[in-house]
């Protein structure tokens, strides 16, 4: 189905077509089966047309990225709304982040294997996936700010999302490899991980301990640069 918006001139209303062939295609064939040459065939246009609009196929899969964590945003922020512990908004933002990856589970070790490499330019780190990830991570700067119940002290709001954002990356790896029904091994890692998190936080209160924890988010945040 093709966008509901209304592009106001040709080339916009092309280059959405494309968009919504290119990430129908994703769904329904994955990373290595989607071409450009399959794009432009369904489109009725040139490769030389499609290439205008879009490079590469990496550029297509930076639109599949933002219209995924698009509707993650679309589908935590509501539930966010009605909830004020830390913890279940945590869980709500990962939960709904899984659950919007869903349709593409059948094919994700490809996009893993073309995403794995560090110069990928589908690496979720790279400069050009930071779209997406700025909303993923902004989903957990609103969790854990908006939080009443089991807030973190003030000190570690800034850097603690970024930590909680690599930590999805590696639940949505475990999640690649995941072949139970409804991933319900996914979702006991998360649910287990919480439950380790939700014990942690007194801890966090504690003098002895925030030198270390301050020091381990400064380390995620040089990883994450």
């Amino acid at each position: 189905m093709f966008s509901e918006s209304a592009p106001s001139t040709k080339s916009e209303r092309t280059r959405g077509m494309l968009r919504d062939i290119a990430l129908r295609s994703f769904r329904e064939r994955g990373y290595d089966d989607t071409t450009i040459r399959l794009i432009a065939q369904e489109a009725g246009v040139s490769v030389g047309t499609t290439n205008y609009h879009f490079a590469s196929k990496n550029h297509l899969v930076q639109e599949l990225y933002l219209d995924v964590q698009e509707a993650h945003r679309d589908a935590a922020l509501p539930l966010l709304a009605a909830e004020d512990d830390l913890v279940e908004r945590l869980r709500i933002v990962y939960r709904t982040g899984i659950d919007v990856l869903e349709p593409y589970h059948r094919f994700a070790p490809g996009f893993l294997s073309a995403a794995v490499s560090p110069k990928s330019p589908i690496n979720p780190l790279s400069d050009e996936s930071a779209p997406a990830r700025d909303i993923v991570e902004g989903l957990f700067v609103e969790a854990v700010t908006g939080a009443g119940r089991g807030r973190v002290p003030a000190e570690f709001e800034e850097r603690l999302p970024q930590a909680l954002f690599l930590a999805h990356l590696l639940l949505a790896l475990f999640w690649v490899y995941d072949r139970s029904d409804d991933r319900a091994r996914t979702r006991m890692l998360l649910d287990r991980g919480l439950g380790l998190f939700k014990l942690a936080l007194p801890l966090l209160k504690l003098p002895l301990l925030r030198g270390p924890l301050r020091e381990l988010l400064s380390l995620v945040g040089e990883v994450r640069a």
